[in-house]
């Protein structure tokens, strides 16, 4: 019986480390100019560059949360439309403050219908606004504090 514990203890964490899912890891992004979208990310989105392992030329990390990574890859041959539908969402302490910070950068955001510059209110009551990167990727940046 005591040989029998360590084999079900080690066959129970197995298990329990198969049946915890899939983590996220990071989100890809194809771009036409890395220059162009890194400045972005860096400076309007103000996300921290981390280190990438190609080294090439071609590719910009950010972390974009404890363990999520957003990797931008130059190569795209033209912009193309994007649904609003899919998109990046980041939070943000202050909708107003950020909302302040792009208009310095001159970025145009609105909500989900384009029609207004002002923040839509979910029926949770978080504010959200959308805005597009240089390639035509959808943003939301809301106030949510989960």
């Amino acid at each position: 019986m005591r040989r029998l514990f360590p084999l079900a203890a080690c066959l129970l964490l197995a298990f329990a480390a198969q049946s915890q899912g899939p983590h996220f890891s990071h989100q890809t992004i194809f771009v036409t100019d890395l220059n162009r979208s890194a400045d972005f990310y860096e400076k309007v989105l103000q996300l921290k560059k981390i280190d990438e392992p190609f080294h090439d030329g071609k590719h910009v990390w950010f972390q974009i949360s404890e363990h999520g990574q957003l990797h931008v890859v130059s190569g795209a041959k033209e912009d193309v439309a994007h649904d609003i539908n899919i998109h990046l969402a980041f939070s943000v302490p202050s909708m107003e403050a950020f909302t302040r910070h792009l208009d310095l950068y001159k970025v145009k955001y609105g909500n989900w219908a384009g029609s207004s510059k002002e923040p839509q209110v979910r029926p949770d009551k978080v504010k959200q606004v959308y805005l597009q990167d240089p390639d035509g990727y959808w943003i939301e940046i809301n106030d949510d504090k989960f």
